[in-house]
């Protein structure tokens, strides 16, 4: 079992403004992780958006136009920031929010924080502009940029005391991360292209015949797009499936979170399935009434009811 450690009651104030200017930037940037969050209990809300603005830091210093050499720099210096945050040594007056608030968040709940590094990790690989051969050559990279995240959030949640199969939380956590990666890699692969970047495996293109990439809102002439995608959509089913076993593991406004986050992603991916080539016309997204819908679904466990018949019949 992986214990929930819940907040204490007496957080100081600098500490609240630390978790109210990250819960303003996952508000501000991160539509779709925070209609999961909103799910969560404030203590492990706050902890989630403290996550995720220092990722978001990490994230934007990749993407952002400044010089290759500035970029490792920078994330050398987030590097440093997480070594004083591991060691303890971030006062509650420190003039970093969201050095504050991870702090905090690290006091307070088992997160692996090693799984920052890893970020940090991959988006140095984006910054040396690596390319992918195989799957298992894209999957190093995913597990850095999403696996980690996946693991890292399962120390907020914890799992529920007596899960069945709870050892297997953090593999499962990993999967999700994958899946949820893989998902945006399509939905972004424009946008990706225009800036420089290719993430779909060499041999997945090559099969498919777009070797000559996507520079544009039309499939390389004479490739099969729509089947590349299909491939892809396919693969990132298989993860889904795989890391939805994770639902049972969770309590209830923790299953939720991940339910609605996942299942938001789900619905991009049957979007993307349905018409492939609007990829390539910009991105793909949900309405608002939709993501709520799939709140309100994850909120009653649907999915995880689901996953546990699903789990039952294959133990018969």
């Amino acid at each position: 079992m992986i214990p929930a450690v819940q907040s204490d009651t007496h957080t100081s104030a600098p500490v609240l403004a630390a978790y109210s200017y990250c819960e303003a930037v996952t508000g501000q940037q991160a539509r779709n992780f925070a209609y999961g969050i909103r799910l969560l209990p404030t203590s492990k809300r706050r902890a989630m958006s403290a996550l995720y603005a220092f990722s978001r830091r990490v994230d934007d210093i990749g993407d952002g136009t400044l010089a290759d050499d500035i970029k490792v720099a920078r994330l050398e210096d987030t590097r440093a920031l997480l070594t004083r945050v591991r060691d303890g040594t971030v006062d509650e007056d420190d003039t970093d929010p969201v050095a504050v608030a991870l702090a905090h968040t690290a006091r307070q709940f088992p997160v692996p924080l090693g799984g920052l590094d890893e970020l940090i990790d991959g988006v140095q690989m984006d910054v040396r502009g690596e390319t992918y051969e195989t799957w298992d050559d894209l999957k190093v990279y995913c597990r850095c940029v999403a696996g980690a995240i996946g693991r890292i959030s399962l120390g907020v949640f914890g799992t529920e005391p007596g899960a069945r199969g709870a050892e297997r939380a953090p593999e499962y956590a990993d999967t999700l991360g994958l899946a949820l990666q893989l998902t945006n890699i399509l939905r972004d692969v424009r946008e990706d292209a225009e800036g420089g970047r290719t993430y779909l495996p060499s041999d997945d293109l090559a099969k498919f015949g777009c070797s000559a990439g996507f520079s544009g809102p039309i499939p390389p002439k004479g490739s099969d797009f729509a089947g590349l995608v299909h491939f892809e959509v396919r693969r990132a089913r298989a993860l889904f499936a795989e890391g939805y076993r994770l639902l049972p593991m969770l309590d209830r406004r923790s299953g939720a979170c991940v339910a609605a986050m996942a299942g938001i992603y789900r619905r991009l991916l049957d979007r993307i399935e349905r018409e492939p080539e609007a990829v390539l016309r910009g991105r793909v997204s949900l309405p608002g009434r939709e993501k709520a819908y799939v709140a309100v679904r994850g909120l009653s466990g649907l999915d995880a009811r689901h996953v546990t018949r699903r789990t039952v019949r294959r133990r018969a």
